[in-house]
């Protein structure tokens, strides 16, 4: 993963996932690496998409329509997070997980959400 920083380039809708992707399945066991193949040829600029935030619910409604899956729904909170703070791209996992969380859920996460990232050791 390349460094996102304020004077560079924006990283792509490929690169915000996939980021999504190893920070809320760092050790590939919850399968949210199923999120990647519909993007893998997404190299335009995350920048570049009219509205981001439709295209990764899309992207998660492909896998996770019910909102029961809470590691897909955090991917997927963590690359929204991303595409709008891109300077953060490679900051801390647990940092992002919270972080994401409570921009996606106005800091109050669905339960199974909130437990899964109880595990993960990620207070809101």
């Amino acid at each position: 993963m390349r460094q996102a920083d304020a004077h560079g380039p924006p990283p792509t809708l490929f690169e915000v996932v996939h980021r999504g992707v190893e920070v809320a399945d760092p050790a590939g066991q919850f399968g949210v690496a199923d999120l990647l193949p519909p993007v893998e040829d997404a190299d335009e600029p995350v920048t570049g998409h009219r509205n981001i935030e439709l295209k990764l619910a899309e992207l998660k409604g492909r896998l996770d329509p019910q909102d029961e899956d809470p590691a897909v729904m955090m991917a997927v909170a963590v690359a929204t997070y991303l595409a709008f703070r891109r300077d953060e791209i490679d900051d801390d996992r647990r940092d992002l997980l919270r972080l994401a969380a409570r921009a996606e859920y106005d800091g109050q996460p669905p339960g199974n959400v909130r437990a899964w990232l109880d595990e993960q050791g990620v207070a809101v």
